[in-house]
């Protein structure tokens, strides 16, 4: 059986409410908005406000798993190598992948 999700996702459990699913993903396109607001501004990903926004993004992944610089990188890899992570980015806004994983890097750099 493939694993269409990536390597880390066999560590991922979902136990919560329908409630509590739909509070996730609020919160997620939320801050998914501010990558995009940010990419289609022309923001530099190193800029405070993009790196809040990759606080926020790791402090919800930290719901769920706990992520080292090394493997939040690598979940980053997966928003621009082929996988859905990556189409779901791209059909939100072209090169949104790029940038968050852009973003993504020099924040666990820097933070991780």
């Amino acid at each position: 059986m493939s694993n269409q999700f990536g390597m880390y996702s066999e560590q991922y459990t979902n136990d919560y409410s329908k409630e509590q699913n739909e509070q996730f993903t609020a919160a997620f396109d939320a801050i998914t908005q501010q990558f995009v607001a940010g990419l289609n501004e022309g923001v530099p990903a190193d800029a405070a406000s993009i790196q809040d926004a990759v606080r926020q993004h790791y402090e919800f992944c930290s719901q769920f798993w706990k992520p080292t610089r090394e493997a939040y990188k690598s979940l980053a890899l997966s928003y621009i190598m082929p996988s859905p992570y990556r189409d779901t980015y791209e059909g939100i806004a072209k090169g949104l992948g790029k940038y968050h994983y852009d973003a993504i890097v020099i924040w666990a750099d820097k933070n991780l």
